[in-house]
């Protein structure tokens, strides 16, 4: 018998006399984080029947893995903006309960597009949207009223958030009943704006420490996606 089969026969063993939940979880460590990040879709695909895209939804949790320890809060909010603005596009996931805790219309910056956000931009005053990923910090009572700054965490792609006063507010632009007379959301900044009404408990779940992500079908940021760069 060589060494390699002396080992095997034991862990086989081993195996075969666990239950299913240890199998379980032998299986999800041995493929990595593509199958925490499968298991965790499946699982918000059973309770609810609008997600976001695969891609946003994969990416999404690629980069909520990688600064988990980073993160103060078990949320995971993602914005996807292959889909246009008359859609429910923002979803708020907590990731501990595998759930979905709220799903709302979003707005994009007036010069990334009309219906859809289609080009985005790091630079100030260029009103358009910034893809990513972000990590979000501490409310604020300002024009807009009770907001939520945001903190760009990918160099060159939405580092200049702050700057730019790139923000969670709430705007009467952004509810769903301007996107039915208008057949779009009314556009802003470059802020992810959100229903008034909803703002508050938009705000409260996202804030002081959990992540964002901002996603679109945008292949020069896709090629490149700095925060998952080994």
């Amino acid at each position: 018998m060589t060494v390699s089969q002396g080992f095997l026969i034991p862990l086989i063993w081993l195996i075969s006399n666990l239950g299913l939940s240890d199998k379980e979880s032998i299986a999800t460590n041995t493929s990595g984080s593509k199958a925490q990040s499968e298991i965790l879709i499946d699982n918000l695909s059973e309770k609810h029947a609008d997600l976001p895209s695969h891609a946003a939804l994969d990416l999404a949790l690629q980069g909520y893995e990688k600064l988990e320890n980073e993160l103060k809060k078990p949320i995971l909010s993602v914005i996807d903006f292959s889909l246009p603005s008359t859609e429910k596009r923002l979803w708020i996931i907590d990731v501990a309960k595998q759930d979905i805790l709220l799903r709302t219309v979003v707005s994009h910056g007036r010069n990334s597009g009309m219906l859809m956000a289609e080009k985005f931009s790091n630079i100030p005053e260029s009103n358009q949207s910034s893809l990513g990923f972000y990590k979000t910090g501490e409310t604020y009572q300002g024009k807009h009223g009770y907001s939520l700054r945001l903190d760009g965490l990918e160099k060159g792609i939405n580092d200049q958030a702050r700057n730019r006063a790139i923000v969670i507010h709430g705007a009467d632009y952004a509810r769903e009943e301007v996107a039915k007379m208008s057949g779009r959301l009314g556009r802003s900044l470059g802020c992810p704006a959100v229903p008034t009404e909803l703002s508050r408990e938009v705000i409260d779940l996202m804030k002081e420490g959990s992540l964002l992500f901002i996603y679109a079908p945008d292949q020069t940021y896709l090629s490149q996606i700095p925060l998952l760069q080994p």
